[in-house]
């Protein structure tokens, strides 16, 4: 068994629920905004709000455009309307203010963080920006609880590149076999952690699975609970896998 040293922590939909913050926080947005009756459904509208986020995070995370940009493109992806940038920017921050009406943490973060608090150090490592994480993670209560937190528009490469997790890694001052990787994307984290050479650890929230050592040395877990028996931690906290 590896020893792991420190844990390396995602935040959106992994420590933060973003989905659910996204999916409130645009359905109260568009209430405010009189465009819920645009669409079939509200359900219709928060699928193509989540289309547009995903279409143009992915532009952002390959590079092809910067941080806000991504933010400009899905309000106007979404909109379907030819606004200025000072006009998306605008839109955007109105929907923010409900967005984070709906923030919170997963129930199972702040037990395992407090159960890994004495043996492991701890990280953050997001495809998103310093000044939205650093944010998010004071307003939650837990920015005090990381060594160091990188981001993807600050550090110029983002998962599932081997260098976002070797960067990691060095500002912890520990070779990636001493460094888990937890995130809830089976690829940009899961896979990315694992061929950088780090323990990769998905936490598959959906699929409501217990722990799975994939051949690429990925794991799977449902909850959070079960980490610590993972790691190899020496505490009590934390759920044994009951996969056969």
């Amino acid at each position: 068994m590896r020893n792991i040293r420190a844990v390396v922590w995602d935040v959106d939909d992994t420590l933060f629920d973003y989905t659910t913050a996204d999916r409130e926080g645009m359905r109260a947005h568009l209430a405010a905004e009189g465009l819920l009756a645009g669409y079939g459904s509200a359900e219709e509208a928060l699928t193509r709000w989540r289309e547009a986020t995903d279409q143009q995070w992915a532009r952002f995370a390959a590079g092809e455009i910067g941080f806000q940009a991504q933010r400009r493109e899905r309000v106007r992806v979404f909109l379907g309307a030819g606004l200025t940038d000072d006009e998306a920017d605008v839109w955007f921050q109105r929907y923010v203010g409900h967005y984070e009406a709906a923030w919170s943490l997963f129930p199972d973060v702040l037990p395992v963080l407090d159960a890994l608090a004495a043996s492991h150090r701890h990280a953050v490592l997001s495809n998103s920006s310093l000044h939205v994480q650093n944010r998010k993670l004071r307003v939650l209560g837990v920015h005090d609880r990381f060594e160091t937190i990188l981001c993807a528009a600050e550090l110029g490469v983002s998962k599932p590149e081997a260098a976002a997790f070797l960067a990691a890694c060095a500002s912890l001052d520990l070779p990636p076999h001493e460094v888990a990787y937890v995130g809830d994307h089976p690829e940009i984290d899961g896979r990315g952690a694992a061929d950088a050479g780090l323990l990769s650890v998905w936490i598959d929230r959906r699929g409501g699975r217990a722990v799975v050592e994939a051949p690429s040395g990925r794991h799977r877990i449902a909850s959070l609970a079960e980490l610590p028996a993972l790691l190899g931690a020496d505490t009590r906290f934390g759920a044994p896998s009951t996969f056969g």
